[in-house]
């Protein structure tokens, strides 16, 4: 079994990949930094398991691109495709100043699941066999600032490849968690007992992959216990 998780050195993206690694899958990963790559990489392989690990910056398309080449060179199937990579700056869309950030956000929130997507897909198509999971966010339906209008368009992207490959025996799962305690919130001074944990959200995607291939969960929402913050 083969399972690719982008943005996979921290927080949600490293919870997923150590319980994929730890049931057995094979993981193809990616970050931007090659020492917490390494580490990762290390950690994972004591599972006994297969890793591909590669340093990439997901907002640029040719390193996406370079990533995607490297899984098909190396697997000739992949089970689940994770597209976790992202990033949140806080900014609002009617500030001028803020276009650098905006761009950054939709090309690595939107533009990096899209890439990946279009690379890996015709692997599973070829089986009639994957499934596609799209970490969005609680964002995804809210307006929260800049940075929902980059998952609202993930949103509508993972809805609109449900409708394009259901018949080809490929599930896809848009997650959208809440208030999650990764970097993204490093230096808070709110309680971690008010965010999730991240091996919650992994857990959540693995047990909805476990379901038969009859049954797909199309759009799932994960929020802290007493509510959003």
């Amino acid at each position: 079994m083969n399972a690719i998780i982008t943005g996979a050195t921290k927080g949600i993206g490293k919870a997923i990949a150590e319980l994929l690694a730890k049931n057995g899958f094979n993981v193809a990963v990616c970050a931007r930094t090659q020492a917490d790559l390494d580490t990762l990489k290390d950690s994972l392989e004591k599972h006994e398991i297969k890793v591909l690990a590669l340093a990439v910056d997901m907002s640029k398309k040719t390193e996406v691109k370079t990533f995607i080449l490297k899984i098909q060179k190396e697997w000739d199937s992949v089970d689940i495709l994770v597209n976790n990579a992202g990033v949140f700056i806080p900014c609002e869309l009617t500030n001028e100043d803020n276009e650098d950030a905006f761009e950054m956000m939709m090309d690595l929130n939107l533009y990096s699941t899209y890439y990946m997507t279009q690379g890996i897909i015709p692997m599973m198509i070829k089986r009639s066999k994957g499934h596609v999971f799209n970490i969005c966010s609680i964002a995804s339906i809210m307006p929260y600032g800049a940075y929902a209008v980059s998952k609202h368009a993930m949103l509508g992207f993972s809805k609109v490849l449900r409708e394009e490959v259901k018949e080809k025996g490929i599930r896809v799962t848009s997650i959208l968690p809440g208030a999650t305690y990764t970097a993204s919130w490093e230096g808070t001074e709110l309680p971690q007992e008010r965010f999730m944990k991240s091996e919650d959200i992994a857990k959540s995607l693995l047990d909805i992959y476990k379901l038969s291939d009859q049954t797909v969960v199309e759009e799932i929402i994960l929020r802290p216990q007493l509510g959003d913050i």
